[in-house]
């Protein structure tokens, strides 16, 4: 077990969204605790034999953990506490392990360095529950020196195989967003690369890319984002968690293909609201398919995942999503024309300071939350 540095935090925030929480009659959902980290921000199962019981939570100040069959194990995975700057927003915020995991041993994490720049680098795995520490190999860097917030910092394999990552819009910088509109930062983007060494490179950009060639702008998969905090990927489809300024949170959720170079309204909308008509993007933006106000105490989106769990039949095929404030859990159908949400529900989970959603072994979902705790979310009793 864990000592946690924000059990107040998160016992405030609980009884907060408790007295914010609509009646529901029959809850569709409900929490298991499996165990409590410190500041956990991410959780995630492996791909390959060797990883089929294990489990991955990723704590902000700079370690990884690794549960098998969901226990805890005495050594931590990874300890990256030392290049990890941990402050506020900032620190060790995600994990993604490619598709050949098993064979390469490669993954890599995503965490704010001691410059406050978002760093991706690789590491390799000793055996299943250790990683060697002295393997960092940095792939990317992104300039985030203006302000500590707004870092994105997600890292998901997509189903082409290369590597997704999620970048803030630099935080408190001014006109608000506006290197999100600009193609030629990185700063308020999801970027795509192939991760691996190649020759005296770092990475790679997909050929395809929608700005491949270009100057400055080559990783860039698609822009107009504030924070996209938490994304997904179900089959050929995205889902992304963007928060919002202080009006409206929203969930993109559309094939793969269509976010390509896609603008996703930042600054000049929030959510679908106007926001800032003086800086539109250089494209007509796309709008969400699911968002929702700060009315009743939300604050922030937390994105999450699909449930394919064979264990979760009410939920199964919707999609999940979270607030960090109120700790509301909603799921809804997604619109196979890709225009908006069907079926939106609330689950009956509130889960206070809700950090991460996570997809575990056999498709288990699991949640993080900033008091410390990790949850299995299982079928209401």
């Amino acid at each position: 077990m864990k000592t946690t540095i924000q059990t107040a935090f998160a016992a405030a925030v609980f009884m907060a969204a408790l007295s914010v929480m609509p009646s529901q009659a029959a809850p569709l959902a409900q929490t298991q605790l499996v165990d409590t980290f410190d500041t956990p921000v991410y959780v995630t199962g492996a791909p390959g034999a060797s990883s089929s019981t294990l489990l991955f939570v990723v704590e902000q100040q700079g370690t990884i953990q690794v549960l098998d069959n969901e226990v805890t194990e005495s050594t931590p995975f990874l300890d990256m506490t030392s290049v990890v700057n941990f402050d506020g927003e900032r620190g060790l915020l995600s994990i993604a392990f490619p598709p050949d995991y098993e064979t390469s041993k490669l993954f890599y994490v995503c965490f704010t360095n001691d410059d406050g720049d978002v760093e991706v680098a690789e590491f390799t795995r000793t055996s299943a529950k250790v990683a060697d520490a002295n393997s960092l190999r940095t792939v990317l860097v992104v300039s985030h020196r203006e302000a500590s917030n707004h870092n994105g910092g997600q890292l998901q394999f997509g189903p082409d195989g290369f590597l997704y990552i999620s970048i803030g819009d630099g935080g408190e910088v001014f006109p608000r967003g506006k290197y999100s509109r600009d193609l030629t930062s990185l700063l308020g983007k999801i970027l795509r690369v192939d991760p691996k060494q190649q020759g005296m490179n770092a990475y790679s950009i997909p050929p395809d890319n929608p700005f491949a060639g270009t100057a400055n702008r080559g990783e860039i998969f698609s822009y107009g984002l504030r924070n996209p905090w938490r994304f997904s990927f179900n089959g050929n489809n995205i889902a992304i968690g963007d928060v919002g300024q202080n009006k409206e949170e929203e969930i993109n959720f559309l094939p793969v293909a269509t976010a390509k170079g896609a603008n996703f309204g930042w600054p000049e909308f929030e959510g679908k609201k106007k926001f800032d008509k003086k800086q539109p993007g250089p494209d007509k933006p796309l709008k969400p398919m699911y968002v929702y106000d700060h009315k009743k105490g939300a604050c922030a989106v937390i994105g999450g995942y699909i449930v394919s769990d064979a264990a979760l039949p009410a939920l199964s095929s919707q999609y999940l999503l979270g607030d960090l404030c109120t700790g509301r859990i909603t799921s809804f159908r997604p619109d196979p024309k890709g225009k908006k949400a069907m079926m939106v529900r609330d689950t009956g989970i509130v889960a206070g300071g809700l950090s991460s959603f996570g997809v575990g072994p056999g498709n288990k979902i699991y949640i993080t939350q900033t008091g410390g705790e990790l949850s299995r979310i299982e079928e209401a009793h």
